[in-house]
Formats: structure tokens, C-alpha cells, sequence
């Protein structure tokens, strides 16, 4: 991977904004608690006003740069460090974020995270009392989860700018999206361009391999059951673009379960495992119900990183992941730079100096040191 994230240039320091409230005024339905908007008194919009569009379409109207963003959705909260370098102006995020954060390297680049007030549980209904309290600028909420998930905040006094997930575009427009909000439109481009220039580099990468593309899937555990991705959603483009065969693509299960049965019968030569659950390769190994399938028995089941977030989804830091997946998928390239790159990546998104130890972390070398292949990574 030639390519590195843009490194920012210095901008100057944000005067702190507060945000229109005109006409969202509303009666909260929650006794005892008055609105954002009633608080504040209505106000219009000043010279430096910021308009951007969502991606519901609808129009925000911020008086400047946000001083203050709530995230009820994940994993938009590393998108945004990444974006401003610094976890700053994030007040409130996601359960889901706080254990990833509390798990990962998130809390040693930026304490803070460890501690954030949550404003959401997984269902993604916002806790509107804690939104009231933190007073957020702006707060991020799915787009397209049904009105039930963002009329509370807006009723409540509060923009709120609202997101669609499941494809490499939607990252994108996060990314740009993020970079309004921050005031940082020029940084927002620079790690767009990144991530393409990435992405043209991988698909050049896969298209001279003259072998068959290695059949693989995400596997995931919910209790006793396994759980996977399809072609519908964001792994998808991710595991077409490594060079892999997604095994999965069409598959369909209301339950969102795949019983050992259909593992075996797709045969995957290589399974990743989710970073949303505490399935380790070993745990895969000993499940006499798949000791037959090819990557159980080559020892080629792999637990996904664990960066600023959890790199399988999409994120700042998926150019890393597309490296890494397709170091996993076709062993034996020459990874010496890989190193470098993860130590350069979160030097340019998060401002942070990672040591070798740090990156074997992130990595997940000591759950991943059975796995074939995988001391390509060893520093």
C-alpha cells in the first residue's frame, strides 16, 4: 500500500458556535423537562452560517462549526476524531462505541472516550434526557431508521444530521459530511481522495493475480448461534475489492443465523471473525461441528482488528483493513511496509505516535498466533 493518509495542515483555532434553534421549539414529551429551543430563546442565522444537506436530504443550518456533536449511531465517532484528529468536540456516543473504545486503542489515543456519556443504546433510540444535559450542537443520528429515532432530538431543539450506512459512497459522504460539521472541508476532501487512491491501488493489486479468489466469509456468534454478512451490505464491495470470494453473498436467513451445516457445505478456505463479539480462532477450532471446513482445518480463521474502532465496518481506517484482509487472503507478499503504514495511518487520522506493541494490539497477534501465516505481521 503506497498511498498514506493526508497529513492536515494547520488551520486556525474555532471560535465557539452555538446553533439555530428557530422553529424547533416543542414541547419535550418527557415531565419536567423544557426543550433545547425554549432554553435558548429562538435566533436566526449569522454571516458565517453553515448550511449542509444530510443524507435524507433535508437541510441543517448551523450559525458555524460545531463545538460540541453527539453520535447516537457507531462508528461515526472515529470517523469524526479522525477527521478533526482529536475527540474534542464529541460529548455523547453510542453503548455499542463505549465498549469498543473501553476495548481498543480508542481510550489510550483519547481517554476521554472511555468515560463519554451514552446517548443511545443499540436500538439506536436516543436517550433525550442525557442529550438535554450534554446541550450538543448537532447530533448524528440514522437517516433511515424511521422517524421514531430522530423526532425525539428534533423535538427536542436539537439539528440533527442524518446518516445512511452500507456502502463505501455512504463512508464517503460521512467522511465529507463530518469535515462540514468540524468546520474542516479541505481535511474532509484529502481523506475521500485517500481512500479512493486506496481503492484504486487494491483493485489494481487484485486484478494481475492469476489464481482463484480464496472463498471466504465473515463469521460472527450471538450466544450458541453463528451469525454472517451478505453481498447486501458493506462486506460486499469490502471482501470483492480484497480479492475474495464472499461465500455468503446471497445468502438469506431471517434470523440473521447460519447453522454449521451451510458453513460446511459454502467451505470457506478463510473466515474472519466479527470484532462485535468475543469469538476467538480458537473457540472456531475446537467446534467439532466444523472440523471438516477447509479454513478450520489449514488453521486460517482470523480475528479482525481492533483500531479506532473495529475495522470490518466501514470506517477512517478501512484502507488498513483492505490491507490487512488481503495480506490474510494471499500470505507470502512482502508485508514489510504494512507496519509502517498502520503506524503512519494513525500518526495522520488520530494524532497518535502507536508503538510496536500497540500495533500487535490492534492487530490482535496473541488471539491471531495460532493462525497460519499470520507471523507475516511479527514486527
Amino acid at each position: 500500500m503506497s498511498h498514506r493518509p493526508p497529513r492536515p495542515t494547520t488551520s486556525r483555532r474555532l471560535i465557539p458556535r452555538t446553533l439555530v434553534a428557530a422553529g424547533l421549539a416543542a414541547t419535550l414529551a418527557v415531565a419536567g423537562c423544557s426543550t433545547r429551543a425554549e432554553a435558548e430563546g429562538e435566533t436566526g442565522p449569522g454571516a458565517d452560517a453553515l448550511t449542509i444537506t444530510d443524507q435524507r436530504g433535508e437541510t441543517i443550518t448551523l450559525d458555524g462549526p460545531a463545538d460540541t456533536v453527539a453520535f447516537t449511531v457507531m462508528p461515526a465517532p472515529s470517523i469524526f476524531a479522525a477527521v478533526d484528529r482529536s475527540y474534542d468536540r464529541i460529548v455523547g456516543i453510542n453503548e455499542s462505541t463505549l465498549k469498543a473504545n473501553q476495548g481498543g486503542m480508542f481510550a489510550t489515543m483519547f481517554p476521554a472516550s472511555a468515560e463519554s456519556p451514552t446517548v443511545a443504546r443499540n436500538d439506536f433510540v436516543p436517550n433525550v434526557e442525557t442529550l438535554l444535559d450534554l446541550d450538543p450542537d448537532v447530533v448524528v443520528q440514522w437517516g433511515d431508521n424511521g422517524p421514531e429515532v430522530i423526532e425525539p432530538i428534533e423535538n427536542a431543539g436539537f439539528p440533527v444530521v442524518g446518516l445512511e450506512y452500507g456502502t463505501q459512497e455512504d463512508l464517503e459522504t460521512w467522511i465529507t459530511l463530518f469535515a462540514q460539521i468540524a468546520g474542516k472541508p479541505d481535511r474532509g476532501e484529502e481523506l475521500v481522495a485517500w481512500q479512493q487512491a486506496e481503492i484504486a491501488e487494491m483493485r489494481d493489486k487484485v486484478a494481475q493475480r492469476s489464481e482463484p479468489r480464496p472463498r471466504a466469509m465473515m463469521l460472527s456468534r450471538t450466544g450458541d448461534a453463528y451469525g454472517t454478512t451478505t453481498g447486501s451490505g458493506y462486506d460486499g464491495f469490502q471482501f470483492d475489492l480484497v480479492g475474495a470470494e464472499l461465500v455468503s453473498q446471497d445468502f438469506v436467513s431471517d434470523s440473521g443465523q447460519v447453522s454449521p451445516e451451510q458453513i460446511l457445505a459454502w467451505d470457506p478456505e478463510v473466515i474472519f471473525l466479527s470484532g462485535f463479539d468475543e469469538m476467538t480462532p480458537e473457540e472456531v477450532y475446537s467446534d467439532p461441528r466444523l472440523a471438516s471446513v477447509t479454513a478450520v482445518a489449514e488453521k486460517r480463521v482470523y480475528k479482525t482488528p481492533l483500531g479506532g474502532y473495529r475495522w470490518q465496518v466501514p470506517s477512517a481506517e478501512s484502507p488498513l483493513m483492505w490491507a490487512w484482509m488481503h495480506h490474510v487472503l494471499y500470505p507470502g507478499q512482502d508485508t514489510t511496509e504494512f507496519r509502517e503504514d498502520v503506524r503512519a495511518g494513525f500518526d495522520d487520522l488520530f494524532a497518535y505516535q502507536i508503538s510496536d506493541d500497540e500495533i500487535d494490539t490492534v492487530l490482535r497477534t496473541e488471539l491471531n498466533e495460532e493462525s497460519a501465516d499470520y507471523d507475516q505481521f511479527a514486527r
